[in-house]
């Protein structure tokens, strides 16, 4: 009975040591080269944009594709934006193959550690559309109304579920696909961001936290003209 006891323990021991070694491994995150794709933009898809794609692997598995340089978080976590590819067949056409079109997708957050790669959070984000700007764990936009006919100055801090500014910017004549928002800008000690509209006027907003304050435009100015 005390041998089968060492016996068991051993057992339980090797399995245990197995498990740890398994939950332990490292993940290795890399990308792939560079390749030079065709994609269909504008609000009738009738124009052609040549843009750079790379592969995003995870343990030599691929898991994404990806465009755009990356954001680093923090040492281990990163930030890039994602690339899809989506069958454009109709159903009343009669070849059997999948066609395949390119379509900029969202962001994703990618942990280096876990190998984990998760979808952003960016409500209102239009990939077509919204240019994100980047700056520790913020992250500035313009966002698109459901109905597209508002622009929103919007600033989303990773891990909070709602956003710490989403403020009206512009109204948007007709189908907000004609509409290019430029990239927001930011600014450290303190942290702040500013949002160019369409008519070239600027709003800056002070970030502390989970907290944002608007920043008067004089002072804007006197800061612009100080630096």
């Amino acid at each position: 009975m005390r041998m089968f006891s060492r016996i068991l323990v051993m057992i339980l021991a090797i399995a245990w040591s197995g498990e740890l070694s398994a939950a332990s491994k490292p993940h290795v995150v890399t990308f792939g080269k560079w390749t030079t794709i065709d994609l269909l933009t504008g609000p009738a898809e009738d124009q052609l944009l040549h843009l750079k794609v790379r592969p995003l692997y995870v343990d030599s598995k691929l898991r994404e594709f990806t465009f755009g340089m990356t954001h680093e978080i923090t040492e281990r976590v990163f930030a890039v934006q994602r690339m899809i590819r989506v069958n454009d067949s109709l159903p009343s056409d009669a070849a059997t193959t999948p066609q395949w079109v390119w379509q900029r997708g969202g962001w994703l957050i990618v942990d280096r550690g876990s190998g984990h790669v998760s979808q952003a959070s960016l409500p209102q984000f239009d990939p077509e559309v919204s240019s994100a700007g980047w700056y520790r764990d913020y992250v500035g936009y313009c966002g698109v109304s459901s109905d597209g006919k508002k622009i929103y100055a919007t600033v989303i801090q990773l891990g909070r579920r709602k956003a710490i500014l989403e403020k009206a910017l512009a109204e948007v004549p007709g189908d907000s696909g004609s509409v290019q928002c430029t990239t927001p800008t930011w600014q450290r000690h303190p942290a702040r961001i500013t949002f160019t509209s369409q008519d070239d006027k600027k709003f800056t907003y002070v970030v502390r936290g989970h907290a944002v304050e608007v920043v008067a435009q004089d002072e804007d100015d006197k800061d612009d003209t100080s630096e």
